[in-house]
């Protein structure tokens, strides 16, 4: 899975960055297709001096941002064509090709990894949790935006979008499948079952709502009436226990 979506980003990389790139670096401090601000979820606190992981990093948008704000940033992505987008916007960043699902950072090496719609998505999240919480150090956040288990159920496959019915197996969530990449997904309870078991506590999960008038430049997130009603999308904010 991690080849096939591997291939995925590097043949798609350029018209994604063409379709949203400009949005993303308007708007780099933010979160999810709504680009709702850091500033007003407050997700990852203060971050000036703070080893910053970004998973599946893309273009570097949020990490260029929070480096500019005095954030020690590391950002990693497994497609050589998206990082190529990423070392067009900076010289600065260390970047890195390379897996969630086996980071190549030795333990307890950040105080903050996160991921916005990145590398969690994309990835088994029992890697990936499991990874995240090893390369965190004690009393670490890890957070991540991904879509919501509510949306992922309400897809309509045959009609290619969201509808207000419920289409999937909520209970057979995992690896989704759409012929050309594969993402992930679990219910509730098991995401919060996968977190126990790697020593990441819960502090909260924020169901993003679309903003009045918000406007969104991915178009499997429309119609906003939809977001309006029901989450899309969440952030999982996590602390890692010191034990």
């Amino acid at each position: 899975m991690k080849r096939t979506n591997r291939d995925y980003w590097n043949a798609t990389s350029d018209g994604y960055q063409d379709a949203h790139g400009d949005s993303l670096s308007a708007t780099a401090l933010a979160w999810g297709v709504w680009r709702i601000p850091e500033s007003e979820l407050g997700i990852l606190g203060a971050v000036k001096g703070v080893d910053i992981l970004e998973l599946g990093c893309g273009a570097a948008q949020w990490s260029i941002a929070l480096d500019e704000v005095g954030a020690q940033v590391v950002g990693i992505d497994f497609s050589e064509r998206q990082l190529k987008h990423a070392r067009k916007s900076s010289e600065v960043i260390p970047l890195v090709q390379g897996s969630a699902e086996s980071l190549p950072f030795n333990a307890e090496s950040f105080d903050i990894v996160f991921c916005d719609h990145g590398a969690t998505t994309f990835s088994p999240p029992e890697l990936t949790v499991a990874e995240a919480s090893r390369v965190l150090r004690p009393s670490g956040i890890f957070a991540f935006s991904m879509s919501s288990p509510i949306r992922d159920i309400c897809w309509d496959a045959n009609e290619d979008r969201v509808s207000s019915q419920l289409a999937a197996d909520y209970f057979g969530l995992h690896a989704i499948e759409d012929g050309d990449q594969t993402c992930y997904q679990l219910p509730y309870g098991g995401w919060i079952r996968l977190f126990r078991q790697h020593a990441l506590q819960v502090e909260d999960l924020v169901e993003l709502r679309a903003p009045n008038n918000a406007e969104t430049t991915y178009s499997d997130f429309v119609p906003r009436s939809w977001a309006e009603r029901w989450p899309a999308e969440n952030i999982w904010k996590l602390r890692k226990l010191a034990i």
